[in-house]
């Protein structure tokens, strides 16, 4: 149990990793848009939460 506890972290894979040597080409470049489609969502869900998070820094910034 202690041996458990003494691991590093590993960090949780979000995507499952597809086995590229059974695409061809044309499934390869689909397989890349579709990840750019993803990378472009969750990088507007950051912008969107770093928007929020300035607001309340705004509204709870002590006067000064």
């Amino acid at each position: 149990m202690a041996e458990e506890e003494d691991l590093p972290i590993r960090k949780r894979t979000r995507l499952e990793k597809l086995i590229l040597d059974t695409l061809g080409i044309e499934e390869l470049r689909d397989y890349i848009g579709e990840l750019r489609d993803e990378i472009a969502r969750v990088e507007a869900d950051i912008v969107r939460k770093n928007s929020h998070k300035s607001a309340a820094d705004a509204f709870f910034r002590k006067p000064g």
